[in-house]
C-alpha cells in the first residue's frame, strides 16, 4: 500500500478515529476529576495528626502507587466479575485510573500543603479561623499554585495510561490506531499518526494547566494575569515595583 492510500485510509476511518479520541477523553477528563477529590482527600489525611487517619491514607498511598495500572484494570474488569460485581469498561478504566493516579496525586497535594510556611497557618489562627477556614481561605490557595506543574505532569501520564483501556475492550484512541495498523499493513505509519495525535490532545490539556497556573500565581499577587500576558492589560509598576 502507497502512502496515498493510507492517507485514504485514515481519511476512511477517521470517524472511527475521533469516536476513539472522545473515548479517551472521556477516560482523562472523568478519571482527573475522580483523581483530584481523591488526592486531596489522601494527601489531607496523610498529613494529619491522627494516627490512624494517617496510617490508612498511608496503606492506601502506597497500595495503589505500588501496584501495576494494567493488573489494577484486569482486576476491576475480569476478576470481580467472579464475585459477582461486573462493571461496565467505561468504569473501570476510570476507577482504575482515578485510584492510581490519585494515589500519585496525593503524595503532591501533601508536600504542597506542607510547603506553606508555618507563620501562614499561624496568622490564619490569629484571625480565629477554624481549620476548615485556614484551609480554604489561606493555605489551600497557596499551595494549589505550588501543585499545579506536578500535577500537570500527572495528567500527561494519566492521559498516556488510558492507551491500557484497550485490554479491557474499550475502543479507544489506542485501539483504533491498532485498527488502522491491520488495514494500512504499515506498523510505522499507524503508530506516527497515533504519536501525533497523542501529541496533541498532551499539548492542550498542558495549555490549559499552565493558564490555571498563570491565574492561581496571579490571584496570590505572584506573577502576571492572563490578560496581561496577552497584553489585554496594562502592567503599571510602582516605584516600590509593586503591580497595580
Amino acid at each position: 500500500m502507497d502512502f496515498g492510500e493510507k492517507i485514504e485510509a485514515v481519511v476512511e476511518g477517521l470517524p472511527r478515529i475521533l469516536a476513539g479520541i472522545t473515548i479517551t477523553l472521556e477516560l482523562t477528563i472523568a478519571s482527573a476529576i475522580f483523581a483530584f477529590l481523591l488526592a486531596v482527600a489522601l494527601g489531607l489525611a496523610a498529613g494529619a495528626k491522627n494516627l490512624i487517619l494517617r496510617g490508612s491514607a498511608r496503606v492506601f498511598i502506597e497500595f495503589f502507587r505500588g501496584t501495576s495500572l494494567l493488573v489494577q484494570l484486569f482486576w476491576f474488569f475480569y476478576v470481580m466479575p467472579l464475585f459477582g460485581y461486573r462493571l461496565e469498561p467505561i468504569v473501570c478504566g476510570i476507577l482504575a485510573l482515578s485510584l492510581n493516579y490519585g494515589a500519585y496525586g496525593a503524595e503532591v497535594v501533601r508536600g504542597a500543603i506542607a510547603s506553606v510556611p508555618r507563620p501562614q497557618w499561624e496568622a490564619a489562627t490569629a484571625l480565629n479561623f477554624g481549620y476548615w477556614q485556614r484551609l480554604r481561605r489561606v493555605i489551600f490557595p497557596q499551595a494549589w499554585a505550588e501543585m499545579i506543574p506536578p500535577l500537570t505532569n500527572l495528567l500527561i501520564q494519566l492521559l498516556k495510561g488510558t492507551a491500557l483501556a484497550s485490554y479491557i475492550l474499550l475502543q479507544d484512541l489506542t485501539f483504533e490506531i491498532d485498527q488502522l495498523r491491520r488495514t494500512t499493513g504499515d506498523t510505522l505509519f499507524a503508530f506516527g499518526v497515533g504519536l501525533v495525535m497523542y501529541f496533541v490532545i498532551g499539548y492542550l490539556l498542558t495549555l490549559l494547566m499552565n493558564a490555571l497556573e498563570v491565574r492561581a500565581k496571579s490571584r496570590l499577587g505572584t506573577g502576571p494575569s492572563l490578560r496581561e500576558i496577552f497584553g489585554l492589560a496594562p502592567v503599571i509598576d510602582t516605584p516600590s515595583g509593586v503591580k497595580q
